[in-house]
């Protein structure tokens, strides 16, 4: 009895150590399975195997949307997608499925934070955060000398969702860092946008109309865009809100390209 105590301690040290924690919470409620139910070894092997890549997969999704900063209530069950173009409906599905980013194409359209949650519940890593606020960290890490390592830290994500770019002005330097967020990820991997600006008015972001082509031909040349006819979502939202404070001003309708 006492070695078999000894043995057991062993293997559960062993497990620890090749980090296989379901291995250790599992493998003697499985021992009794499989001496009741007559389970071979393999079996018994299999199921624990089966049980380790459940739950290490499990908990690499809750590692990623802790760390995506995807706004909780932007889920796919939240996207009013029968407000959608019949086009974009049947898009979306396809987008959640995460192809796209395997060919490190681009997305420009809204409701991306949405498409993000799909995309971490398929084990793809992503990074949710408005447009200027990722500036302001590439201008911050440029200014201590260490722009290469925040780009790199960013390859780390399969996908990064700047959101409401049609927002950012930029002088010449910020301009700079943005475009240089681009170009590395160009060909390699995904980069989602939203925007209130078509591509004629990104000039306002870029200032140089050369940066501003080169920055446009990089997003669209392996792109998925997703076009939206008449006010945006978020737009209605705000006017139906206003509506009901007495405020009848009109919207100005979406710009997506």
């Amino acid at each position: 009895m006492k070695r078999a105590d000894s043995t057991e301690r062993t293997l559960a040290m062993l497990l620890r150590l090749l980090k296989l924690p379901s291995f250790v919470a599992a493998y003697e409620e499985f021992a009794r399975h499989a001496e009741r139910d007559g389970w071979t070894h393999t079996e018994y092997l299999r199921r624990l195997v089966e049980r380790e890549i459940t739950e290490r997969r499990q908990r690499r999704i809750e590692r990623l949307s802790k760390g995506s900063g995807l706004p909780e209530d932007k889920t796919i069950g939240a996207l009013k997608t029968e407000k959608l173009p019949p086009k974009v409906r049947r898009q979306v599905p396809a987008l959640c499925e995460g192809g796209f980013v395997e060919r490190a194409e681009n997305v420009l359209a809204f409701g991306l934070a949405a498409i993000g949650h799909e995309l971490v519940q398929r084990g793809y890593a992503v990074l949710f955060t408005p447009a200027y606020r990722l500036v302001q960290r590439l201008l911050a890490a440029k200014r201590d000398l260490l722009l290469d390592r925040e780009l790199k830290r960013l390859d780390a994500y399969d996908a990064v969702i700047l959101d409401d770019l049609g927002y950012v002005q930029q002088d010449r330097e910020e301009m700079e860092v943005l475009f240089t967020f681009l170009s590395e990820r160009y060909e390699r991997r995904s980069v989602l946008i939203t925007s209130n600006l078509v591509f004629s008015q990104w000039d306002q972001i870029f200032k140089n109309p050369m940066t501003t082509m080169a920055a446009i031909d990089r997003l669209v040349h392996h792109a998925i865009i997703l076009e939206l006819a008449g006010p945006s979502i978020r737009e209605e939202e705000a006017k139906a809100g206003r509506r009901g404070n007495g405020d009848s001003r009109p919207t100005a309708p979406e710009a997506i390209p």
